[in-house]
Parts: C-alpha cells; sequence; structure tokens
C-alpha cells in the first residue's frame, strides 16, 4: 500500500471515528419533540452559527425544509441589524457552535428572549458547559472530537459530528411522522430527487 493510501485511510479512519464518539444519551427524542411542537403550533426553526457552524446550519435548513420542517437561517451579523424581527414567538431556536462561546449567538440568544421571553433553544456543541449550552434548554454534544487538521484549528471532524447529528434528527423525525415520498414530493418536486419522489410515491402529476 502506498504512503498516501496509508494515510487517508488514517484520516478516514479519526474521521469515523469522530462520528462513533458523538454521545448516545444526546436528548434526541426531546429535540424531536420540540421540533415537532413547534411545527404543531405553525411556528419554525430558526438556524443559526457562524462560520463553518454557519454553514452547517444552512445545509440544516435545506434538509428539514425539504422533509417537512420549516426552517430559515438567521445571520447572526444580520440579527444585528434588523433581521432579528423574522424571529416569531411560536417558533425555537436551533444554535450551532463548537466552542460554545460565539459572542455573536450568545447575544442573538439574549436579544431573542427579549423579544421572546418563552422562546426555546437548542444548541448544538462540542462544549456542553459552555455558556451558550447554559443558556440553551437542550444541548446536543458532538463529544468534542479532535479535529484531524494537522494544526489542530481548522474545523473538519467536528463540523462531520455536527452534520451526523443533525442527519440523526432528521431521520427520526422522518420515521416518527411517517414521513412519505408522496410528502416529499410536494416540497421537492423538480430534478432527480423529484422525480424519484415522484415514481415511489406513484403519483401522476
Amino acid at each position: 500500500m502506498r504512503r498516501t493510501d496509508i494515510e487517508v485511510a488514517r484520516l478516514l479512519e479519526a474521521e469515523a471515528a469522530g462520528i462513533l464518539n458523538i454521545p448516545l444519551d444526546n436528548p434526541y427524542q426531546q429535540v424531536i419533540a420540540l421540533l415537532h411542537a413547534t411545527a404543531k403550533r405553525h411556528g419554525k426553526v430558526v438556524v443559526t452559527g457562524v462560520g463553518k457552524a454557519g454553514d452547517v446550519g444552512r445545509k440544516i435548513v435545506s434538509a428539514w425544509n425539504s422533509t417537512g420542517i420549516s426552517a430559515v437561517f438567521l445571520s447572526p451579523l444580520d440579527a444585528r441589524h434588523g433581521d432579528l424581527g423574522l424571529i416569531g414567538a411560536h417558533d425555537m431556536l436551533f444554535l450551532i457552535s463548537n466552542s460554545g462561546k460565539t459572542t455573536e449567538i450568545t447575544e442573538l440568544v439574549h436579544l431573542a428572549r427579549r423579544l421572546h421571553p418563552n422562546i426555546k433553544s437548542v444548541c448544538l456543541t462540542g462544549n456542553p458547559r459552555s455558556p451558550l449550552a447554559n443558556a440553551a434548554d437542550l444541548v446536543l454534544s458532538t463529544g468534542n472530537p479532535k479535529e484531524i487538521c494537522p494544526l489542530g484549528l481548522t474545523p473538519t471532524t467536528s463540523v462531520l459530528a455536527m452534520l451526523a447529528i443533525a442527519d440523526v434528527l432528521t431521520v427520526l423525525s422522518m420515521k416518527s411522522r411517517k414521513y412519505s415520498a408522496a410528502e416529499y414530493q410536494k416540497r421537492h418536486h423538480s430534478g432527480y430527487l423529484g422525480k424519484k419522489a415522484k415514481k415511489m410515491s406513484g403519483r401522476k402529476k
């Protein structure tokens, strides 16, 4: 085996280990219940994050909107300049920060609660004892995996763990609601996936 192949295999194993280290005792079902309760009262999930965590947030929003959970992404910077107004009284917050110390998001939580004192929040983080985690109603821990970046700085394994947790939430929610291909096709009617969903659902139009 070539030296490059060995290194690639080592890196992939490290990434996989990071996912397998995600705590199984995270409050997955409680988060699902909160997501569904928000949808039932016609609220939406307001997802926020900065940098790579923000990129994770945008992916989560895309997945949830196509699987029946209304979600929007709110930039903490834009929230400081008027976009905080998109948060409604029946919404919930989904806060993403690996360190749990991101000042902009901590500030956003404070401002959102000043606007809607009873708003609920979930924090996805690598630091369940952080200020942001302490401010949230429910905390999802990534297990704080070691980054495969040789400097230990570039968000790599931590991002993968966040995405894995988000996928778990998406699938658990779909199974709980018995979300069908027909429902999926209503929200994603074009492209390869839209055609596949249409075929699975037996729809003619």
